[in-house]
């Protein structure tokens, strides 16, 4: 039986995630396409997060992928709060991180380039990674100070 953070807890609890059709960890060299989906909003725009929660799955993130859509990126959640640093081994495509405080509101933004072991990090202590293609943020006007919306995982009591 798998084991879940309480964040993804909290998730499948509220009927946002259904496990059903949900793939098992991206096998070695294939991306994973099956993670547990939301969608969050950022101002008017719309983004269909894949949900990384297991130590796994965020390990795993976005490698091995050649395209994703423009509206769609993964959501890593952690137990707690901390600096999180992230780095763009066997990850194909160039992404921006926006690294996410509990209420929402994007603490600072990162470009990475693909298939580098560069750290970026976050500039304070957060529990939440969202990935994006690069530069959509910047073509959406949203920088560090805007607010993701998603009512069962930001804002949430924790």
């Amino acid at each position: 039986m798998p084991r879940f953070s309480s964040a993804t807890a909290r998730l499948l609890a509220t009927g946002l995630i259904a496990l059903a059709g949900t793939a098992p960890a991206a096998a070695q060299g294939q991306p994973q396409m099956n993670l547990p989906r939301i969608e969050i909003t950022a101002g008017m725009h719309r983004i269909e997060a894949q949900v990384a929660a297991s130590p796994q799955e965020r390990q795993t993130g976005l490698m091995h992928r050649k395209e994703m859509p423009a509206h769609e990126g993964m959501l890593f959640v952690f137990e707690q709060p901390a600096t999180q640093c992230f780095w763009m081994k066997n990850t194909l495509l160039p992404l921006t991180a926006a690294f996410v405080a509990d209420d929402g509101t994007i603490v600072n933004l990162a470009d990475m380039k693909p298939q580098t072991e560069d750290s970026h990090c976050s500039a304070k202590p957060v529990r939440y990674v969202l990935e994006m293609n690069q530069g959509w943020f910047a073509q959406k006007g949203i920088k560090p100070g805007s607010k993701l919306v998603n009512a069962a995982v930001f804002n949430a009591k924790k």
